[in-house]
């Protein structure tokens, strides 16, 4: 069975409705796929700074348009990332609909991008957002698939829950920059689909080197043995794949890595 996909790799202007337009655009202009992904912080700028002045609480305006879009398109949208605001806390929360507007799945960003790298990047999403507590998956008739967002991808544990939950698939929409982009992501992606034997999918924004934070773009799909099957440069686009879903069971079958775990040694268990 294929599954065939839309990775928006779009720039975030700061303009919010703008954003939320130009990304409802781009998803109608795909055309005829069975899922669409947006990247991280879509509709706001990647800086402390603007989450809480963004946010939303869950059902707001940008929840209630990519609801209304995955049902008028009769499509799975993988939302992005946008500031969610609830009880005072703000997350950085991924929305996750079916092609009936139903919310599936919701993910806030459970480590949280605080980094200090000596001659490059310095970060702290600690200053204004909270962390999330789940880890998160969907059903699709293509069967189990997962989602973390950005910094969360880092951690192999993650992956490895929702692998053994059965993920076939695991999308990341990510904003990685210019010092981390260029020496991890393809490895990070390449890395964490053998390691789970499944599709890795991430979706970036483009690079807007005015904006405060420059990220590196280059969305990318990588197949369950590692193989990079597409990747972007920098600029916007939309990249259409399609994934012969068949190989995860293949390669899970041919390389039993899951199945032979030595549980009586070691384990990776939810808490």
């Amino acid at each position: 069975m294929e599954l065939t996909l839309a990775l928006i790799q779009m720039s975030v202007t700061g303009d919010k409705a703008a954003d939320l337009r130009r990304a409802c655009e781009a998803v109608r202009k795909a055309g005829k796929v069975d899922m669409a992904v947006l990247p991280e912080m879509f509709c706001c700028p990647y800086d402390t700074a603007c989450f809480r002045e963004y946010g939303e609480e869950q059902g707001g305006t940008v929840y209630q348009t990519l609801a209304a879009l995955a049902r008028e398109q009769g499509i799975y949208l993988v939302g992005g990332t946008m500031p969610e605001l609830e009880n005072g806390n703000v997350y950085n929360t991924c929305y996750v609909f079916d092609p009936n507007g139903n919310c599936i799945a919701r993910h806030r960003k459970t480590h949280l991008f605080d980094i200090d790298v000596e001659g490059g990047q310095r970060f702290f999403e600690s200053d204004t957002l909270s962390a999330g507590r789940d880890v998160t998956t969907f059903e699709t008739p293509w069967g189990t698939m997962g989602v973390c967002v950005c910094f969360d991808f880092r951690f192999p544990e993650l992956s490895r829950l929702m692998a053994l939950r059965g993920a076939q698939v695991i999308f990341v929409p990510a904003a990685f920059n210019m010092t981390t982009g260029p020496a991890h992501w393809e490895l990070l992606f390449r890395q964490r689909a053998v390691d789970e034997q499944c599709f890795t999918v991430g979706c970036a924004p483009a690079r807007d080197m005015n904006a405060s934070y420059h990220s590196w773009g280059h969305s990318i799909i990588c197949s369950p043995w590692g193989d990079v099957l597409h990747q972007c440069e920098e600029k916007e686009t939309t990249l259409i794949a399609k994934l012969d879903m068949s190989l995860v069971p293949s390669i899970r079958r041919q390389l039993p890595l899951l199945s032979a775990r030595r549980t009586d040694l070691y384990e990776t268990r939810e808490v």
